[in-house]
Formats: C-alpha cells, structure tokens, sequence
C-alpha cells in the first residue's frame, strides 16, 4: 500500500469479540475505525438472537443501521469486520454494504466465529461486485477467548501492509 492511501476498520459486533479484533487491527495498521450499529438493538438474550439471525439470514434481511460517523468514500481501503451469523456476515454488514458504495475500493474482510464461517467470505464478494475483495481470515472464539494465534493474524495484516 502506497502512503497516501486511506483505511478504515468497518465493523459490526453482537459480543464484543468482533470488536476487539478491530480495535487491534485499527491500532496496527494506523486506521480510522468505524462501528456499525442498529437502530434497534438486538436482544442480549443469545438464544433469542441466534433464533432471529437465522431467520434474518435466510430472508437476506437488512435491519435499519445508524449512520456512519464519517464518509466511507474517503477510504480507498476498507478493513470489514463481522461476526459469522448462520454462515454468513451479520445482516447487519449486510446492511452496510447495501447502502455505502464500495465501488473501487479494496475490501479486507475478516469473521469472528465460534465453529465454521460457511460462505460468509463469498458473501461479502457477492455483496461488493464492484469493490476488490482480497483475502479474508476467519478468527475463531471459544466464548470470549481467542483461539486464532495472533501469529496467524499477523501473518494476514501483511497482506494489508
């Protein structure tokens, strides 16, 4: 990456695990990070959630999310974060990426899971068709412990760097 380029950490998290993960990588890579967030919360309940998601994920849902607190279209790199929901990204990200133009930006996509990301990565290709998709890294959790070796992250910021 060129100096002169922007980056942004774009990400949605339910637990907070996708949140740590992005406050880490924005620190790393000397990024802006931005939080996307519902206008209605979802319940704390993680039964009633996991319920909800799988009927949001199979229904292609966008639930209403709040603006963004600064204009994606002045990033040329955007670092996407979000949690894997039923094999795929949040409807939350899929929120984001239907209403913000990634058009010629590249995408750096990562997943916090807790078993398997399923098609969550060719979802996001599928969401920006006119954006680069490179890479992603899926990081798992058991709960809110890491399991992903930092080395295995760091590895994948090098791509970014």
């Amino acid at each position: 990456m060129s100096k002169d380029k922007k980056r942004v950490v774009v990400f949605y998290s339910y637990t907070g695990n996708t949140k740590k993960i992005a406050e880490n990588l924005a620190s790393k890579l000397g990024a802006d990070m931005l939080e996307i967030e519902t206008v209605k919360k979802y319940s704390s309940d993680y039964d009633e959630v996991v319920e909800h998601a799988k009927k949001e994920i199979r229904e292609s849902y966008k639930p209403e999310i709040k603006p963004l607190k600064a204009d994606v279209s002045n990033y040329d790199e955007i670092i996407l974060g979000t949690p894997v929901w039923w094999y795929s990204m949040a409807p939350a990200v899929l929120s984001f990426l239907a209403n913000y133009d990634l058009s010629g930006k590249v995408v750096y996509p990562f997943a916090t899971n807790g078993g398997w990301i399923g098609h969550t990565f060719e979802d996001i290709k599928k969401a920006c068709p006119n954006s680069t998709v490179e890479k992603g890294i899926d990081i798992y959790f058991f709960g809110s412990n890491l399991k992903t070796p930092s080395i295995k992250i760091d590895e994948w910021l090098q791509n970014i760097k």
